[in-house]
């Protein structure tokens, strides 16, 4: 089985299988649709926040826009680029993504003395995510009273939640939040500066679990490898915080759950010479292939981030030396990312002039996939749709495809009208806990992985709740 491919070059675009051959089509978008939504942009002075996983429509305008106030990237640089649009004076800021996205693009703006500028979501209904939900679950409330029944028990809740989510857990007991791309040094750091503390993460299970995987692997380092990773730990200290360690076992990812089995199958079979990446929500099997890879020098495992830092390594190496090459990349997360891909690819490709080198990006859906469509109810193979099957293979995330150029288009031309807009606001979370706002607690775990973020030790009012 061949999995649909994006061939990338300086200058052209080429595509093997109709799943691809529609990325390629939405990043070539129409000039007067560019044209419409640039200068309305600039006309209602509104910045853009957008995650990676956006769909390829949406993307290829927004990419192809002048105006300076559009950033796209993962959770954790939304709400830091929305703080930085907030302070070069735009009037409102609509983000693009789940609905946690836009709750943590408001909590961090209030934060940052930015209460007056409108944040808006661009649909009327609950833009969800499965992961947000397994926190919200009684299961989870169940685990994190268990948690809390620990002696210095912290919790580190993936950003990827509510702020109510977030709120709860840190009435229960201590808690940071953490992205994909921090997470592993907020484990390490923390155990650093208290090697007492006992981490419960949640919610999501796949993470979780690669992450002891992770930990086990580190202790197979020497004292030398393993301070290049961080330097107050060594093989003891990684063995104590392992047995300090526990995830909730209940949660995923609805999009990375599907990278199963027999898309693992095929990648390591069929694409054994292509780098492989992974996002460090997907399933076992694949993580383990990318980890394998990139012990080879031949993948990475990490955030979104990292994984197109990963790829950009890849073509600088390659514009090192004379020969043509192309650099085929299998790609382990949301289908949404080719687009930031392609244009960074391309630009550095430009730069240098280099048509002889390209990337081929691989996106690996399950052969057996299902695809929804109105007339016909649920039909079989990718090309009737994006599909998902337990197979393995979803190509991208129904929940962020919520979010439509249209949408956005009709949301910017009413930003200079609050009262029309009032539905697509985040939620405000105005109920109270022991006299705070929700909106307060559940932004105190964001404000804690911050502060790590920008000063690389934890918070002292974090540590002196453990």
């Amino acid at each position: 089985m061949s999995f649909p491919s994006l061939r990338i070059e300086a200058n052209r675009l080429s595509a093997e299988g109709s799943f691809a051959e529609s990325q390629a089509h939405f990043l070539s978008p129409d000039p007067t649709v560019i044209a419409e939504l640039d200068a309305l942009l600039k006309a209602q002075n509104v910045g853009v926040v957008a995650h990676f996983y956006m769909d390829a429509e949406l993307q290829g305008v927004l990419s192809a826009c002048s105006h300076p106030h559009i950033f796209v990237a993962d959770s954790l640089l939304m709400a830091d680029h929305a703080v930085q649009m907030a302070e070069a004076g735009v009037s409102a800021i609509v983000v693009l993504g789940v609905d946690f996205m836009s709750e943590n693009v408001r909590a961090v703006l209030d934060a940052s003395g930015h209460s007056t500028i409108p944040v808006y979501r661009v649909d009327e209904r609950e833009i969800g995510c499965s992961l947000a939900e397994a926190a919200e679950s009684r299961l989870y409330q169940a685990w994190l009273q268990q948690c809390a029944e620990i002696e210095q028990a912290l919790h580190v809740v993936y950003i990827n939640t509510s702020l109510r989510s977030k709120a709860v857990a840190h009435q229960y007991l201590p808690t940071i939040t953490c992205t994909s791309s921090n997470v592993l040094q907020t484990l390490l750091q923390v155990s650093a500066e208290n090697p007492s503390v006992q981490i419960c993460y949640g919610p999501d299970t796949y993470m979780g679990r690669n992450l002891e995987v992770m930990l086990r692997q580190i202790t197979e380092m020497t004292d030398d490898q393993i301070a290049e990773i961080h330097p107050q730990h060594n093989r003891d200290s990684i063995a104590r915080l392992l047995s300090q360690y526990r995830y909730f076992q209940q949660g995923n990812c609805v999009v990375h759950h599907m990278f199963g089995g027999s898309v693992v199958n095929t990648v390591a079979t069929e694409y054994a010479e292509a780098y492989h990446t992974a996002h460090l929500e997907v399933p076992g099997e694949m993580f383990e292939l990318a980890v394998k890879a990139q012990r080879e020098g031949r993948g990475v495992v990490g955030s979104t981030s990292n994984i197109l830092q990963f790829i950009l390594g890849k073509v600088d190496e390659a514009q090192e030396v004379s020969e043509a090459t192309v650099i085929p990349v299998v790609l382990g997360t949301e289908a949404g990312m080719v687009t930031a891909i392609v244009r960074k690819v391309q630009a550095k490709l430009q730069a240098s002039g280099r048509e002889d080198i390209a990337v081929e990006i691989i996106f690996p859906v399950a052969a057996d996939a299902v695809a929804q469509d109105e007339t016909f109810g649920v039909i079989p193979g990718v090309a009737g749709g994006e599909g998902c099957s337990t197979a393995g293979g979803c190509a991208t995330c129904p929940y962020m495809k919520m979010n439509t150029l249209d949408a956005l288009i009709e949301v910017v031309a009413k930003s200079d009208r609050p009262d029309a807009l009032v539905a697509f606001e985040p939620e405000k979370y105005a109920e109270k806990l022991d006299g705070r706002t929700v909106a307060e607690v559940g932004g105190e775990p964001i404000l804690f992985m911050r502060h790590f973020q920008r000063h690389g030790v934890m918070d002292p009012s974090l540590l002196a709740l453990i």
